[in-house]
């Protein structure tokens, strides 16, 4: 027994002869997380209603360029400089380590190195300096997929540190407003 088109895209009528719908065969008030009662009038809404409130201390909210620049150092030193290895004057970081695990660990690094070339680029940051920014994240992407030695490259490589850096000396020499 096979079903027709209608039968897939239009919901069944219920035994009372009405069409069933989330809520409406429920009894009793529909109650929220928080214990509040839900009008089911809303429920049609969806997510245009919802919000979700920092209050004064929004970590995503407008942050100034130099808060922004500032926030992009901090991740690209905790991916590529963040420790130091014991007895030597090595410096590595997450991405060194989470590298370690064959290509999951290098496509997140890469992710997360990519995210910083999108906020360059939202910092105003020109094709040239972007273009050589995803550079450097695809050289230590692909060399990264490389076991071991790839991540001894990405220890001495330090993509994020250099696509950082690019993007601080093109900031400096644009004119203050």
């Amino acid at each position: 027994m096979t079903m027709s088109d209608d039968d897939i895209l239009v919901p069944r009528k219920s035994r009372s002869g009405s069409r069933s719908r989330m809520g409406s065969e429920a009894r009793g008030p529909i109650i929220d997380q928080e214990g509040h009662e839900i009008r089911p009038e809303t429920l049609d809404q969806g997510f245009r209603e919802f919000r979700f409130e920092f209050g004064k201390d929004n970590p995503f909210g407008n942050l100034t360029r130099e808060q922004r620049i500032a926030r992009l150092e901090a991740i690209a030193k905790l991916l590529d400089v963040a420790f130091i290895l014991p007895g030597t004057n090595i410096r590595y970081g997450i991405d060194g380590l989470i590298g370690l695990i064959p290509v999951v660990g290098d496509i997140i690094t890469t992710a997360i190195s990519l995210w910083l070339v999108r906020e360059a680029r939202a910092l105003g940051a020109p094709w040239y300096i972007t273009a050589r920014m995803l550079g450097n994240v695809a050289v230590d992407g692909v060399v990264g997929m490389v076991p071991f030695a790839g991540d001894a490259f990405d220890v001495m490589f330090r993509a994020n540190m250099r696509n950082v850096r690019l993007l601080r000396r093109w900031l400096d020499k644009q004119p203050r407003m």
